[in-house]
């Protein structure tokens, strides 16, 4: 009787690619601390990724909290500490910490998972046909998609088959843009008016954009890479089985 898989290494769907990962928890935990959400999203842990990168901007937002860093940075702490809404202020902060943990958490647990996930395993597919998508493994370059990521966040993500979180990424991309009027501070400055360029831009929404601009690069750089890991392991387990009874030895 064919056993089913316990503990499945990958998935392929419409969205893409969802696999147990081999995180640095450090890593992970990092990125929540960066921008709550970026460390799950390395996890593939979208749905909940998504809700706190949400929350995040929506709290972030109301308690104004990027205001009152830039006021700390000038020195400004008088105030720094007014512009603060302590009824949003405190809630930030336990989500803050509470998503820095639990993304710290479920790396080591899925650090567990990868190694029984490797020790049980069975061949993955990797070609999904459906009526809307095709998806499928393939060898991709992490310097394209972190190339991609860099001029315009979300586009190494759809290099990377993530469509959902690509197209999320852009919009978020376009909004933090047109909020922050990034663009236009930007021809300003090629202008040669750089007060009016400084002048124009709003701190607070200009604040997100380094995050997500390196979160969106790594999150790229990084999914390239387990992609192509993961396509070496199928490859090497199909070959394994299709030629096990030759005499010729691939593997050792």
């Amino acid at each position: 009787m064919d056993i089913p898989n316990r503990r499945p290494l990958a998935k392929i769907s419409v969205f893409g690619i969802t696999q147990l990962k081999q995180q640095n928890p450090y890593m992970v935990a990092w990125w929540s601390a960066v921008f709550p959400g970026f460390g799950h999203y390395l996890l593939n842990q979208y749905v909940r990724a998504t809700l706190l990168t949400l929350s995040e901007v929506t709290t972030n937002t109301l308690a104004h909290i990027n205001e009152a860093m830039v006021y700390s940075f000038c020195g400004k702490f008088d105030l720094a500490t007014s512009i603060l809404e302590p009824r949003w202020a405190f809630g930030y902060l336990i989500i803050y910490l509470i998503a820095i943990g639990d993304s710290f958490r479920s790396a080591l647990y899925q650090k567990k998972l990868y190694h029984l996930a490797i020790l049980d395993y069975k061949p993955v597919r990797s070609l999904d046909i459906s009526p809307s998508e095709i998806q499928y493994l393939e060898k991709k370059s992490p310097y394209i998609g972190a190339v991609y990521s860099f001029f315009f966040p979300g586009l190494g993500q759809l290099y990377n088959h993530r469509y959902g979180l690509a197209f999320y990424a852009i919009f978020w991309w376009w909004v933090y843009l047109a909020l922050s009027r990034m663009h236009e501070s930007f021809l300003s400055l090629l202008h040669g008016h750089i007060h009016e360029s400084i002048s124009m831009l709003h701190p607070h929404w200009l604040l997100f954009m380094p995050s997500v601009m390196g979160g969106s690069i790594y999150h790229s750089f990084r999914t390239a890479s387990e992609h192509n890991h993961l396509f070496r392991i199928e490859q090497r387990y199909y070959l394994a089985n299709r030629y096990r009874n030759s005499k010729l030895r691939i593997f050792p």
